[in-house]
């Protein structure tokens, strides 16, 4: 299968590389990140969520500000400030070889270097690998977890357990204090979680789940965008009472995220989240 590399402006966001196949396009920005801010089919519209506007920031004291940008963001969890929320607003080293692109940071000062790796297969499915390196001297406790960020408008289906545990439970469900146990954009069944993007409510609602199949699919338009991630590990600890995944909303956009196991990363060591992208039309 042919991949065409190149770089190019797109909207704000500057400088892109862009990977694309006969049927799909990637972009990542290379002035800021590693984000992954374009994919979709060609001919059809962003499946990502884009934040031209800049509406979503943060003031992170000493560091600068944070920005959402829209896309694909790699990030540390817990969700502390400034760690998690240190701004990635300096240009990105690129490599693009055998068919592989790497985006790297610069390390930040909290001992820690993240990078993001994307290549199409031969079905045109999207490998994606984040990494959070320790590159500091000592151990580093957390965990990695990645975030996309989705366009407006869409539902979104989450796999939940089915495993016969017995006795024992088989499925986790996590609320945040701002998320309301009825809100009517999400419901909930013996084998899927089901949340919707509505624009008109303004009101944030997240959730986390043990997503042992590792799957989760979000439609919108005539566009289909399946996540297939790291399986859940019964003997890996994960943050927010056991989550491996996590969904959010507000009035714009909704995120699909990825949390991998939080543990003791030595020096050296890499925090890694595989995953694989696939996007088809209805």
């Amino acid at each position: 299968m042919d991949v065409r590399y190149y770089e190019k402006n797109y909207k704000n966001y500057g400088k892109c590389a862009c990977l694309e196949t006969a049927n799909i396009l990637m972009m990542a920005s290379l002035e800021f990140g590693p984000r992954i801010i374009y994919f979709g089919i060609k001919g059809e519209e962003n499946i990502l969520f884009e934040d031209t506007d800049r509406h979503f920031s943060l003031d992170v004291d000493g560091y600068g500000t944070w920005y959402t940008y829209g896309g694909h963001r790699l990030w540390r969890s817990p969700e502390i400030v400034p760690e998690t929320y240190y701004p990635d607003n300096s240009p990105v080293n690129a490599e693009f070889s055998d068919g592989v692109l790497k985006l790297t940071a610069e390390p930040t000062p909290f001992g820690t270097q993240y990078s993001i790796e994307v290549g199409f297969g031969e079905d045109e499915s999207l490998k994606v690998v984040n990494k959070i390196l320790n590159c500091s001297g000592k151990p580093l406790r957390f965990a990695p977890w990645s975030i996309t960020g989705l366009a407006a408008g869409g539902t979104e289906y989450i796999d939940l357990s089915t495993e016969d545990t017995g006795y024992l439970p088989n499925r986790a469900v996590v609320y945040w204090p701002y998320s309301k146990m009825k809100d009517e954009r999400f419901d909930i069944c013996d084998s899927k979680a089901v949340l919707r993007m509505d624009s008109s409510k303004s009101e944030a609602f997240k959730v986390g789940f043990n997503v042992v199949s590792g799957r989760a699919v979000y439609v919108k338009g005539n566009q289909t965008y399946t996540k297939l991630f790291d399986a859940y590990d019964k003997g890996a600890v994960y943050p927010d009472f056991g989550c491996n995944f996590e969904t959010y909303t507000n009035g714009e956009f909704i995120e699909c995220e990825v949390i991998g196991a939080q543990k003791d990363y030595a020096p050296g060591e890499y925090a890694q989240i595989n995953e694989t992208w696939i996007i088809k039309k209805n």
